[in-house]
C-alpha cells in the first residue's frame, strides 16, 4: 500500500498541470519533494537513540537572488508534512507524526548544476510512546542543514547533514531532548507556474 500511495505522489509531482520544471529555484517558483532522513542521537542519555522519518516537503521561493558576494541567494519558505517518524529508544520504540510549519532555506546564487543552501526550521511531533523515555507523547523540532541541490532537467537531488533536537519544551518532568545528527535524501522539483 504504502508504495502505490509513493507512486502515486511521484506521478502527482511530474505531472501536475500548468507547472513547468525549472533549472533551479526562481523567484515566485515552488520546491516540491519527498524526503528521508536517518540518524542517531549525538548527546547525553539520549546518545543511542536512532531515528528515521520521511516526509513530504512545499516549498515557495520568496525572492531573487540578492546579497554580497558567495552570500549571494534566494530566501524559501518551505512546509514538510511527516507522516512517518520513527524514534528506537532504549526500552521502546515510538512511532509518530510530525508536521513543521516553518522551514526558511538559503539557496546560494550558483552558476553550475550545484545548488549549496542552509536552512533553520522547527514544528511538532506527536508520538504513540513517550519521547524520550518517560516524559511526552508531544513534542517539539527545531535545527538547521546544510545541504546541496543536484540539479538536473526536470528534476533534483537533494542532500544534506542535519542537526535536530527534539524537546517537550517544559510540557513534562523532566525534559532531556534528544539532540541529533541526520543525514537527509530528497528528490523532487523546482516549478513556477506558467
Amino acid at each position: 500500500m504504502q508504495k502505490i500511495f509513493l507512486a502515486v505522489v511521484f506521478a502527482a509531482f511530474f505531472n501536475a498541470p500548468g507547472v513547468r520544471a525549472q533549472a533551479g529555484p526562481v523567484e515566485g517558483g515552488h520546491e516540491l519533494q519527498v524526503w528521508t532522513a536517518g540518524g542517531h542521537g549525538v548527546s547525553g542519555s539520549q546518545s543511542g537513540d536512532g531515528l528515521w522519518n520521511a516526509g513530504f516537503r512545499y516549498g515557495l521561493i520568496l525572492t531573487a537572488p540578492h546579497g554580497p558576494g558567495f552570500l549571494r541567494g534566494r530566501l524559501e519558505y518551505a512546509v514538510d508534512a511527516v507522516p512517518v517518524f520513527l524514534i528506537v529508544q532504549k526500552t521502546n520504540t515510538a512511532y509518530g507524526v510530525g508536521v513543521n510549519p516553518f522551514a526558511f532555506k538559503w539557496a546560494f546564487a550558483a552558476r553550475s548544476s550545484i545548488v549549496p543552501y542552509v536552512e533553520i526550521g522547527g514544528g511538532v511531533l506527536f508520538t504513540n510512546n513517550k519521547v524520550p523515555e518517560g516524559t511526552s507523547h508531544t513534542n517539539f523540532t527545531s535545527g538547521g542543514a546544510f545541504g546541496l541541490h543536484f540539479l538536473r532537467s526536470k528534476y533534483n537531488i537533494a542532500t544534506e547533514i542535519r542537526y535536530m533536537h527534539i524537546s517537550n519544551a517544559g510540557l513534562a518532568t523532566p525534559n532531556p531532548g534528544i539532540n541529533t545528527i541526520q543525514f537527509r535524501l530528497g528528490f523532487g522539483l523546482f516549478s513556477q507556474k506558467e
